[in-house]
């Protein structure tokens, strides 16, 4: 009984520095934005307990708009899903067959998730930009000039406009993350469905997806949180706007905090991002749950 409870204690003083660290980092900011979110509070001076308030006051006014930017998210996060994943995966599976240069690939397509966010909106507002940018420069050069657009500056293109980027950011990521579940689907499998005629189209419908499930999952819930919290790239590109066309959350809740000085505010659109982002997190696992 003595050694079982001095393993234990051991135990516990190994995981203490990292469990110090958990609640330091995490726990205890969650918790602080949580209290903050009942109180009305400039950030400095006194605050006013308001309860629910916050809450009520970022749903139902029109002078936040909070609904406006949690569908813009939302439609990121359906469109990762749909379009981004699908190619990630598809290039997963073409790379997971040993195509010659799989390695050059790999480092290609992958790059840009290294690159600065910062960087990456600096390059496609030069993309973007109106006058000199490569996309209306193409159009115009192919004859297609009634197509060139203020890309950023026009709020009926201006969400695609910015996903483009995302699209192109992160596709490498979630790939590499499917790649390494494809090259894990064991050999004798593959030449056992192959013996019996099956075509690649067929071990990739019957065998490859349904093997790498577990990391599909993993990839479609890194892809709606990280859809929901979005803030670098569409800050950079065009900070919420124009006329907070392209306005999510996370850019929000900076104007919250930063622009208007209200702490209680910007901790509430946290707090909600928090419960999003878990509770998206949870359904998603159940939804595959059920399919397996």
């Amino acid at each position: 009984m003595t050694k079982l409870y001095s393993n234990k204690l051991h135990i516990l003083i190994f995981l203490l520095p990292a469990l110090v660290l958990f609640c330091g980092v995490l726990i205890a900011p969650i918790g602080a934005s949580a209290y903050y979110s009942f109180f009305d509070w400039s950030g400095i001076g006194a605050k006013t307990f308001i309860g629910l308030s916050n809450y009520k006051e970022l749903f139902t006014s029109n002078s936040i708009n909070f609904m406006r930017a949690l569908r813009n998210a939302l439609l990121l996060a359906a469109l990762s899903v749909f379009l981004q994943l699908p190619l990630a995966l598809a290039l997963a599976l073409t790379l997971g067959k040993k195509i010659k240069g799989e390695r050059a690939f790999l480092s290609v397509y992958f790059m840009p998730v290294l690159i600065s966010t910062v960087v990456i909106g600096q390059l496609w507002l030069k993309i973007y930009n109106p006058d000199y940018g490569v996309l209306n420069v193409f159009l115009r050069s192919i004859g297609l000039e009634n197509l060139t657009q203020i890309w950023l500056g026009d709020k009926k293109t201006a969400l695609g406009a910015v996903f483009v980027p995302t699209l192109w950011q992160y596709v490498g990521y979630h790939m590499l993350l499917l790649y390494a579940g494809v090259k894990s689907v064991p050999p004798e499998i593959r030449e056992a469905a192959m013996l019996d005629g099956a075509t690649d189209g067929q071990i990739n419908r019957y065998i490859v997806i349904p093997y790498i499930k577990p990391i599909i999952r993993i990839s479609v819930i890194f892809a709606v949180t990280g859809s929901l919290k979005s803030f670098d790239l569409i800050y950079v590109l065009t900070n919420g706007g124009p006329m907070h066309s392209t306005e999510v959350p996370s850019t929000l809740m900076i104007s919250m905090l930063f622009l208007r000085n209200r702490y209680g505010m910007g901790s509430t659109i946290a707090v909600l991002l928090i419960i999003l982002c878990f509770g998206f997190a949870l359904l998603i696992n159940a939804v595959f749950k059920e399919e397996k």
